[in-house]
């Protein structure tokens, strides 16, 4: 089967060719892929390096946390890609998006303010999780509407923090 993956906005095409060999785009790679524990956490061995990762799911993608840094990833089928092109950007720029904490943490900064233009990709929060910061973008251009948190706060998974209009 074969999927367009995009990892922060960049789309790669992988394919799954057995239980421990994956192409992507024209490269393969061997690798073992395993939870632990029932956690979001990943062991990962990608031809012979390894890697830990954190997998949170969100509504339409997973918030993965590698060596430090925070990847929005969407995975689809080769077909629902070509379909959702058909059929315009998921992300709607006319009607209000609501940012959601991807994992559970404690909101360092809100390096904006509320009623502020942001542009596509600018950091919106820095959220703590698992001694690691992570910047979390807009993912369009608009105003910041209503911002629910401030630093300091601790939030749940999938709590709403601000929304963009």
């Amino acid at each position: 089967m074969l999927y367009i993956t995009s990892v922060n906005g960049k789309d790669f095409s992988v394919e799954i060719l057995d239980d421990h060999h994956v192409k992507v785009d024209d490269q393969i790679f061997e690798v073992d892929f395993m939870s632990i524990a029932n956690q979001p956490v990943f062991s990962l061995i990608i031809s012979g390096k390894s890697f830990e990762a954190y997998v949170y799911p969100g509504e339409d993608d997973y918030q993965v946390l590698l060596q430090g840094r925070s990847y929005s990833v969407k995975v689809e089928d080769e077909r629902e890609k070509r379909l959702q092109k058909a059929g315009g950007s998921t992300v709607s720029q006319s009607s209000e998006y609501h940012l959601k904490s991807p994992m559970p943490g404690m909101v360092v900064s809100l390096p904006v303010a509320e009623g502020q233009p942001v542009t596509k990709g600018q950091v919106l929060v820095i959220l703590e999780s698992m001694k690691m910061q992570n910047e979390l973008k807009s993912p369009r251009d608009g105003t910041l509407a209503r911002v629910r948190v401030k630093p300091g706060d601790n939030v749940e998974q999938r709590q709403p923090l601000l929304s963009v209009v």
